[in-house]
Parts: structure tokens; sequence; C-alpha cells
């Protein structure tokens, strides 16, 4: 079976954990800051913190923002269930934004609809937006800061798919248009740390916040004691905070998996544009990429012409999947899942979202993949989409 993705792990990354392993640290030692150091210098943001996860790291800068109950935060339908739990895990409420029909991101213009609708009506408006880079093309930047300025909310970008993604020729992770952006090291993404998330930002406050946060609240600096140190063992619990600590193993693995993600990127742009030529007269939608961007390619997602198709989508699905590909679908909407629809959420709430359900398919693509590979991918296209 041809997967949909697959970590890449050379002798590199294996002798950078063995280093750990016969070292004095393995939890916090030299190698999460010097993670976090390198993440800062490719991303172009003045702060990174490391945590266990992307979703604790969602969870972190959603309370780093002050996100608690009563509070409002939307996000995108599409996407893994973790970008609405983060805010349902501060006490606050979630509702979304339908995603754009090209490029399956939240969509800017609704958006815009939606807050003017809001607040026209007296309605409660988002104090966050959380979005998605979805399968690592960028989503609408500009437009969506403008309206946070006008509408007073705050954006985190959740770029799990998204490292080595550049938006108007700034580095996702910059920060240059949000508050916060969230990263992923889950084995499947563009690199890893086995799992583990990076969130960085440009705000000292939100940093020394998510810091905290990141570790049980407790803080070994003088300036943010009450009352004096009792000596060099002391430690004081200013808030409450979490274990969301990334491990030397997860950093020195992330740190060694950096070294190759420039490379990682343009092999996935390869396959991307090889998979661009071979299908393009098969009755599918390909995904687009917009020429100012430059995504990291981590999906590669294409769209059923059912009409066209002599088989459903889940038959398809199965059909691919039967033949040795290995195809997945990213991702069902959030408010269909029977616990969001427990909180008032139903089919027909986000339209252009259950549409792309309906057709999406992802086609495998990660940066070893064979060219006996890819054409047996194309191979087994041809055959089911008829």
């Amino acid at each position: 079976m041809i997967p949909y993705g697959k970590q890449d792990i050379n002798q590199q990354d294996i002798d950078a954990v063995i280093d750990v392993l016969k070292s004095d640290f393995l939890t916090q030692g030299p190698q999460v800051p010097a993670f976090e150091q390198a993440m800062q210098k490719q991303c172009n943001a003045k702060h990174a913190i490391a945590v266990n996860s992307a979703t604790s790291a969602l969870h972190i800068a959603c309370l780093a923002l002050g996100v608690s109950k009563g509070d409002l935060v939307w996000t995108t339908p599409i996407s893994f269930v973790a970008s609405a739990n983060c805010a349902l895990y501060c006490g606050a409420s979630v509702d979304f934004v339908d995603i754009d029909a090209v490029t399956y991101n939240l969509c800017s213009a609704k958006l815009e609809e939606k807050l003017i609708y809001a607040k026209a009506n007296n309605l409660q408006l988002p104090k966050v937006l959380i979005l998605v880079h979805l399968s690592g093309e960028p989503c609408e930047m500009l437009e969506i800061s403008k309206l946070a300025k006008e509408y007073h909310f705050s954006i985190i970008e959740d770029a799990s798919h998204a490292i080595g993604s550049e938006y108007k020729g700034n580095k996702i992770g910059s920060c240059q248009f949000s508050n916060i952006t969230v990263f992923s090291f889950h084995p499947v993404k563009i690199i890893t740390a086995g799992e583990g998330g990076v969130a960085t930002t440009n705000d000292v406050e939100l940093a020394d916040k998510m810091l905290l946060f990141r570790g049980h609240g407790i803080t070994r600096d003088t300036q943010q004691m009450v009352g004096e140190s009792h000596g060099d063992w002391y430690y004081q619990q200013i808030t409450l905070g979490y274990n969301y600590r990334m491990t030397e193993l997860q950093a020195a693995l992330g740190l060694s998996q950096l070294n190759r993600l420039e490379a990682f990127v343009e092999r996935r742009n390869v396959i991307a544009e090889y998979y661009d030529q071979e299908l393009q007269n098969l009755p599918i939608h390909l995904p687009t990429q917009k020429s100012e961007h430059k995504s990291s390619r981590h999906l590669y997602i294409i769209r059923l012409e059912l009409q066209k198709i002599s088989h459903s989508h889940k038959g398809v699905f199965n059909a691919i999947r039967e033949k040795g590909v290995g195809v997945n679908l990213h991702y069902i909407p959030i408010h269909l899942q029977p616990y969001y629809q427990g909180l008032g959420f139903k089919e027909g709430d986000f339209p252009t979202a259950e549409k792309y359900y309906r057709e999406a398919i992802s086609i495998p693509l990660y940066p070893q993949m064979s060219e006996m590979q890819l054409d047996e991918v194309c191979a087994v296209l041809r055959i089911v989409l008829v």
C-alpha cells in the first residue's frame, strides 16, 4: 500500500536522537531552546515556544490571548477538530466561517459578510479567529488582518500544514499579519519531531504567557514572583498551567529535520507539479496554488466531478484503496461531528464546506515517493475515474 503521507528519517536524525539518549538530559536540556532558536530563524519571528503537540500550542495560544468563558472564537469547518477544540478548552464558544470554493481555506469574503451581519444585528463578535493554511496554501492574510483591525479580534494561524510556505514574500510563522502562528510536527507533516508543536509570535508578553502555560504556570524568574525568592531552588506557580513541554528527544529530531525542510518542500512541489500534468484530463478538480504564494504542499487534494464518474465518492475512495493506493480525506467538516451537532450545529450550516467534503480525496504525497509509485497512483486514478 502506498501511504498518503510518510515521515522521512535518515541517519542524521537517528544519530541526533541517540546523542540525546546518551546525554544528561531527556526532558529539559539544550536541545529544546536550540530548536526554538532555529524555528525563530526559519520563520523570521522574535519568539518560538516549543510544546508537545500542535494541539497544546493552539490551547496556550488561546489562553495567552485571554480566551475564556463568555468569549467567542471563529474558525474554519475544514480542519482537524483541534482547531476548534482549543477554544472549548478555555470555556469559550465556537462558530465557523465557510470556506473558499477554490482554495478550501477560510473565505475572507464570507468572513467579512459574517462580521457585517453580526455587528448589524448586535450579535457577539469573535475575540479570536483561528485560520488554517490547508495543504500549505496560505490564507488571504492581508484581507483578514484588515478585518481584524476593523472588528478588533486577534488572529491565530494554524500552520500545521504550512512550515516552509510563504505569503507575499513573508514566511508563514513570521506573524506579520497575525498574533500567533502554530506548527505541527506529527509524523505525516512536512517535518517531524515524532510529535510536537511550536508557537511563534513577535509579542514578548504573549511569548511569556505561553511559556508559563506550557510549564504548569511555574516561574523561576524573580521579576515575576510574588515577594522575594527563598534561594536558588525556589520557584512559584503564578497561574494555572499545563505540562505541555517538549522533550529533548523531540527537539533533537525536529532540529535535525529542519535542516532538510527546504529539500522536503522542493520535492513536494515537484511531485505536485507531476500530478498537475498527469491528472489534468481526468474528471477531477486539481488543487489551486496562487502565483503570489509559496505552498509547502503538505497535501494534494483532488475533488471528484461525480456527475462524470460511474462510482460514488465512497466507491471511488474504496476502489483506489483496494488497488493499493492509500488515499485519505482531509477533513470531515467539524460542525458535522456528533459532538458539535450536540452544540447546535447542523447539516446545511456551511454548504461550501459540505460540498467539498462530498467530493474531496487526498492522494499520496511525501518526499521519498519514487517515480514508479507516482506512475502507479496516476494509473490507478485513470482506471477508477471512469
